[in-house]
């Protein structure tokens, strides 16, 4: 299939609402009734989005809920008005009830199927428009480009890192959340017909399933979070990053309380800049004046908690060197592949033989090498292969670390190819 040329979406109508207009948030019990009845009377899939706040508040939770069915119309939902007592809770439990069985059309399901499950709702099938472009080998995923290339039409994206908490929604923003499924239904339906074409429905299919399990069982949330503290791995002594983990989990603290994102209260890296101060040569906890010497202690929301400030630092003083975190953390995970030759002469070997053809049947079959398997996968898969080495061995293997069945046909006979 030829490629058709690369695609201005400057040049493009711009699509300012839906066909049928920008519908009212649906809020209060009888609009949530008429909502269901909506849904109730319509057929086919369910096109579904969610908006959150995640720069502006503490929680990832959804605070509007898109849907679209034909026969329906777009129905805009605010979540959080569900959640005060047990009859509105029992209507999202009935919200599930009637769309649960049904397709659901979502673009880039990882992103907001964990929001949809906090509140309950969990698809049994579903199709991912972001995903499908992607085992097609699109050059641009996002829903824009996708909506341009496939309806002629532009969505303009200024709201997407709006606060999404604020209420009353503004007019200009439901317009843009609507939108955001109102095209859904073509595009999935455009999608579907190249996959076809392009036999690539079964791999699909099987993306899609593992989405619906993965929704309902996510990955485990790291243990130390504070050492994603951007910026951390410059602290060089146990003692700063001591400082580092008490000021993080002082503001985790905080922003939970007050409900906003972390970084509004304290960014990392004021954070990070004090901790450094402590080395080798300086081994003090910082004083008063060099905390205030830091610009993202100057700000306004920072210095309301100054004195939380200096209270962790005070307790990071008093540590016993016996407590103190050391600056880099034992890891049970495999190492960077640029690091084998090095530790695993024999994983190097097994590396270099399979990443280049897994790297080039992806390109054979137009998809991004991620798609074709994930590079955790490989990895495991190379670093210690079981033996005797076998098409159904490997996998074995592949499947033990989440590939998909096309996955392993794909990868298993290169492999064993490669290395017997």
């Amino acid at each position: 299939m030829s490629e058709p040329p690369e695609l201005d979406l400057a040049e493009l109508p711009v699509l300012a609402e839906p066909a049928s207009g920008v519908p009212s948030v649906v809020d209060d019990s009888p609009s949530r009734s008429a909502a269901l009845e909506a849904l109730r009377a319509g057929h086919g899939p369910i096109a579904i989005d969610v908006e959150r706040a995640q720069s502006f508040r503490y929680s990832s939770k959804a605070y509007l809920l898109q849907l679209k069915r034909p026969g329906s119309g777009i129905i805009l939902i605010d979540p959080t008005a569900f959640q005060t007592d047990e009859a509105e809770v029992a209507q999202l439990a009935a919200l599930q009830q009637l769309i649960g069985d049904q397709e659901w059309i979502i673009h880039a399901a990882t992103q907001d199927l964990p929001n949809l499950v906090q509140l309950g709702l969990r698809p049994v099938q579903l199709f991912d428009t972001e995903l499908a472009a992607r085992l097609l080998g699109l050059p641009k995923v996002g829903l824009a480009a996708l909506v341009g290339r496939y309806c002629g039409v532009r969505l303009l994206k200024e709201h997407s890192a709006a606060d999404w908490s604020r209420r009353p929604i503004p007019d200009d923003w439901l317009a843009y959340a609507a939108l955001d499924v109102e095209l859904l239904h073509e595009l999935r339906e455009q999608l579907s017909a190249e996959l076809a074409a392009t036999d690539k429905q079964e791999w699909a299919a099987q993306e899609f399933e593992w989405l619906c399990r993965w929704a309902v069982h996510p990955a485990a949330e790291h243990p130390d979070r504070w050492r994603r503290t951007s910026g951390s791995h410059l602290v060089r002594t146990p003692r700063g990053q001591a400082v580092v983990r008490e000021l993080w989990t002082v503001r985790d603290d905080i922003a939970h309380q007050n409900d906003k994102t972390p970084s509004k209260i304290l960014p990392d890296k004021a954070i990070s800049e004090l901790a450094a101060l402590i080395t080798r040569s300086h081994p003090g906890v910082p004083t008063v004046q060099e905390l205030r010497s830091i610009d993202g202690f100057k700000r306004r929301q920072a210095r309301a908690y100054q004195a939380e400030w200096l209270a962790a630092l005070d307790r990071v003083a008093n540590l016993p060197t016996s407590e103190l975190p050391p600056v880099r953390t034992a890891t049970n995970g495999i190492p960077a592949p640029r690091n084998w030759e090095r530790v695993n002469p024999q994983a190097w070997r097994r590396w270099e033989a399979v990443r280049p053809v897994v790297v080039k049947r992806a390109e054979e079959l137009n998809l991004p090498v991620e798609n074709l398997i994930s590079p955790d996968a490989l990895k495991h898969l190379l670093w210690e292969i079981e033996l005797p080495l076998s098409v159904e061995s490997v996998s074995d293997q592949l499947a033990a670390r989440d590939a998909r069945r096309w996955q392993q046909d794909l990868i298993a006979p290169l492999v064993v190819e490669r290395l017997s």
